[in-house]
């Protein structure tokens, strides 16, 4: 497949690119992109959820009434978890979630889902920009004239770029991050990839 090369203003710069197959025109495989997600996902959570059970709430641990003979439940103290204020029964404890993935697994992922964007004809290629301040209007523009607005928008950078980076972050809708940082997750949670001409270089050259 090949693709032509804009400038930020949305018109051709007369360059072409050719897509390697291996990267974006492999048959997805969408069990590998489940799991990438997933794990992906699960690595981001904190797992400090806590309650408090029984033996750490501040109650009374008098008895509430004799053992026999009350005409009710027997109970040993208000902590009781069936009672206002009384501890958490099987609650939250602080875990982690965090578990690993092959490589050879996420790296097809990856493939799969690049696959999935240039299938749908989701992927346009820029020339490498940068700006000379953070400003959100000068990225707004560059997403306007490339008409991939107003969906999710992922730009992928060959190398960080913190005025391109700091324009992008009051946008909900514009994700930027560099090739070194590409994920499944990201992929697949937008709706148009913008990237800059050399990624897929990089990108051919990690699958080998």
């Amino acid at each position: 497949m090949k693709l032509p090369v804009l400038k930020i203003d949305g018109t051709e710069s007369g360059k072409v690119v050719t897509l390697d197959e291996r990267v974006f025109g492999v048959t997805p495989n969408d069990h590998a992109i489940y799991l990438d997600v997933v794990q992906y996902l699960a690595n981001q959570r904190q797992g400090t959820a806590k309650t408090k059970d029984r033996s750490e709430v501040a109650y009374s641990t008098k008895k509430l009434g004799r053992q026999k003979g009350g005409g009710g439940a027997r109970h040993g103290a208000l902590k009781a978890g069936i009672f206002v204020g009384g501890g958490n029964i099987h609650g939250p404890k602080p875990r982690c979630y965090w578990h690993k993935l092959n490589k050879k697994v996420k790296s097809l992922a990856r493939v799969s889902a690049l696959s999935y964007k240039a299938a749908e004809k989701a992927i346009t290629f820029v020339e490498p920009f940068a700006f000379e301040a953070p400003r959100t209007k000068d990225l707004l523009s560059v997403v306007a004239a490339l008409k991939v607005a107003p969906r999710k928008v992922l730009f992928v950078l060959p190398e960080n770029s913190d005025n391109i980076y700091l324009s992008s972050r009051n946008l909900p809708e514009v994700n930027v991050i560099t090739v070194n940082e590409i994920n499944t997750y990201a992929i697949m949670n937008a709706n148009s990839l913008v990237i800059i001409d050399g990624v897929q270089d990089i990108l051919s050259e990690r699958v080998r």
